[in-house]
């Protein structure tokens, strides 16, 4: 979804996967990674497919689908995800 007038409609669950949802962002989600320990709590929360593991196991954030709704960040409970402005 760009920030041009055009409507984008969610018909069914897990159809956020298929599209771009960056552009109902205004914060997002930064990671300390010095602090996290990889509990996988903030992927189990998140609503949308944002928080995937690379190939070494460690979480990152898919900026492409996380809306910055913010629930990983209150759901660490290391508090090492810090929500930022745009």
């Amino acid at each position: 979804m760009s920030s041009s007038n055009i409507t984008v409609y969610i018909t069914k669950p897990g159809s956020s996967a298929e599209r771009d949802m960056s552009g109902w962002r205004n914060r997002k989600p930064l990671v300390h990674y010095d602090k996290c320990t990889n509990c996988l709590i903030c992927w189990i929360y998140c609503p949308e497919p944002a928080i995937i593991r690379d190939h070494s196991g460690k979480i990152v954030i898919d900026y492409m689908h996380c809306k910055g709704c913010g629930i990983c960040a209150a759901e660490c409970p290391r508090k090492c995800i810090e929500m930022v402005s745009e």
